[in-house]
């Protein structure tokens, strides 16, 4: 049985946890697309654009420029043609205003990024495991 690949979208501004999730992806061996926007402002660009690419998940962080993550999370949770795909906010913030805010604002799931590369690829693996292997993703948009 062939997997299909899925269609991560990456929010970060960090240049050093971009480089360490693509690298934590390829080490997990999941078949992947990886985009990446660097601020909540690039990943609207990216989703509503002339050539908006359709992820089959959102990895959000929190902590950014011009558009921070729970910005652009209320933004996607109110459109209709973006509210379904998932969002996985991943942050150094361990703060629990941003944990609530962040389920209120229908995040499906809240990790803290790792402290340790090791750790970090073993949150992408889990992830994977999950999200790319065990749960139906809607790859194309579709009425409600």
């Amino acid at each position: 049985m062939t997997q299909t690949a899925v269609h991560v979208l990456l929010v970060e501004d960090n240049p050093a946890d971009v480089l360490l999730t693509q690298e934590a992806f390829e080490e997990a061996h999941f078949p992947h697309l990886l985009s990446h926007a660097r601020d909540g402002v690039a990943a609207l660009d990216l989703l509503r654009g002339p050539q908006a690419i359709r992820p089959d998940v959102i990895l959000l962080d929190l902590n950014m420029p011009r558009m921070n993550g729970l910005e652009l999370l209320d933004i996607l949770k109110e459109d209709e043609g973006l509210r379904a795909i998932p969002v996985i906010v991943l942050t150094t913030s361990r703060a629990e205003s941003d944990i609530w805010r962040s389920y209120n604002l229908h995040a499906n799931a809240y990790i803290p990024k790792p402290v340790s590369i090791a750790e970090f690829v073993d949150v992408i693996k889990t992830l994977g495991n999950f999200w790319f292997q065990k749960v139906l993703l809607p790859h194309t948009p579709s009425e409600p």
